[in-house]
This record gives C-alpha cells, structure tokens and sequence, in this order.
C-alpha cells in the first residue's frame, strides 16, 4: 500500500477507498479486497488522523468504532411526525382495509400496492446535509426521540457520506427513515459470549437491537454489529418521487441498504400472493 503524497490527499483518498469497500461489503455483500488488505487501510487512516486531527472529519469511517461515553442522550425533535403503521391481523382486515382504500379514491378499480417486509427493530431517523450525516435519532414518541449520532454511525450500512445517485442528485437536506436491527446469527452469538461471560440473555433480536442503540457508550454500540435497512423519507429538499418505488430506488442509489423482497402488487389477491409466499420461506 502506498503512502505518498500530501497527509490531506491521502486521508481524503483513503476516505473515499474505505468507504467504497464497506459499501461493497455491508450492503453489496460482495467485498472485492481481504479482511487484512481492508485493516491496512483503516489503521493508515488512523495514524493520519492520530499525527493531523485536522484531517478528521464527520464522515471518516474511522468515526464507527465509538466516541467516548455521553451523561445522557439530548433530545431531537423530527421536522416531519415519525408515525406508527396499524395492522391487519387477518386477510379479512386486510379486504376491509382495501375496500376503504378504494372507497377513499372513489374506484371500483383494482389499485396497485408496494409490498414489502417489515423489519423488528427500532425506528431511527437519519439527517443529511450536503450528502454528510449529520444526526441520527430515535423515533421516540414519534415527534421527539433522542439523538443517537454517534451510536448509528457505528453501523457499517449507515452511510456516513451519501453515494452519487446518478439520475438522483443528493438533496441539500435529507431525512432518511429506517430500521435499525440485529440480525439472528448475530443474536445468536451475542447471547452466547453473554451466558459465557455470566450475563443475562437478550430476550429477542429486537431488543438486543433497541438496546445497543441506546448504549450511552458508542463503542458497546460498535461491538454488537448491528445492521440497517432504510424505507422512506422525512424531508427531502429539491426532490420528489411519484411512487415509493421511485422513493427506494433514489435511496438505494444514494447508497442505503433495501430490502429487496419487495413487490408491485395489483389489487388485494396479490398482496396476499406476496404474504403467502414470504411466509413459506
């Protein structure tokens, strides 16, 4: 690996390469260099950074392995309400619901549905200005949750800086919704060096999840390897999408992690196609 050049073109540079391969890796999940060449390059940043803090930036990867512990987290209140979704608990709720939808826009014709799954986690909010993150926060009671800044930015698949969208320039103000979770095999292991250690075991992912994220001290957040999935929008300055399709396909190119098991469904019996099929997975 080269060191030469200036410390603010190599850090920049080592920036942009680090970031490229834990895009690759965390939301790709097809990394193209080796575990060792990937730690050469993140622990040459740190000793950049280490020998000129004036390099360090808001968005250096090396701002995912924790920042020292806060007293508590402060208060952040959403520019757009963060509400709940309500259930269909049956395919009969689900018809009812249907029929109001049609009834709402006055048609008899079939409407068509984005089907997609919903993750058990917990609900953050991710702030954007300029393509840089500049906070995450819980959703709390839905108009105010608390600032976890430093926590989210330890999650691997949150970008700390937005990718070039292409046909989606990055708006100057982004507010990204999403799902912070634990996935099973983490969960898994997570109990186990618990009950090794003599701690009590996380009841379920979701809570394990909830809990790393509201972790006073980041680098307990860093260690639980949690993974995040975005679905919407909060405010988007500049940008405007017809259909929440448009809406996902923006933010996967601004490099946010998708669910993919998604659908355009037609009418009621195809949405209920989609929950059979995804059910006998």
């Amino acid at each position: 690996m080269s060191t030469s050049g200036k410390p603010p073109d190599e850090a920049a540079r080592l920036r942009r390469e680090i970031e490229e391969h834990n895009y690759r890796y965390h939301v790709l999940d097809a990394p193209t260099i080796t575990d060792a060449e990937y730690d050469a390059l993140f622990r040459r940043l740190q000793q950049l950074e280490a020998d000129h803090p004036e390099l360090a930036t808001p968005d250096s990867p090396t701002r995912r392995v924790g920042a020292p512990p806060l007293d508590k987290f402060q208060p952040h209140t959403h520019s757009l309400p963060m509400l709940s979704l309500a259930n269909a608990m049956d395919e009969d709720e689900f018809r009812a619901f249907d029929e109001r939808v049609r009834k709402g826009l006055a048609t008899e014709t079939p409407v068509d549905y984005f089907a997609e799954l919903k993750f058990d986690g917990l609900a953050v909010e991710l702030v954007y200005r300029d393509g840089i993150m500049t906070i995450g926060s819980t959703r709390g009671d839905g108009i105010t949750g608390e600032n976890v800044t430093e926590n989210l930015r330890t999650v691997s698949s949150c970008p700390l800086r937005l990718r070039d969208g292409g046909d989606h320039p990055i708006p100057p103000l982004l507010e990204v919704r999403g799902e912070a979770i634990m996935l099973s095999s983490v969960f898994a292991r997570l109990n186990r060096l618990r009950e090794e250690d003599g701690l009590p075991s996380f009841a379920n992912p979701r809570n394990a999840a909830a809990g790393s994220i509201r972790q006073l001290d980041s680098t307990v957040t860093a260690g639980r390897r949690l993974d995040l999935f975005c679905y919407g929008l909060g405010l988007c300055e500049g940008a405007a999408f017809a259909t929440h399709a448009e809406e996902l396909d923006a933010l996967r190119s601004w490099g946010f992690k998708i669910n993919n098991l998604s659908r355009i469904c037609r009418g009621p019996d195809e949405v209920l196609d989609f929950y059979r099929e995804i059910e006998s997975m």
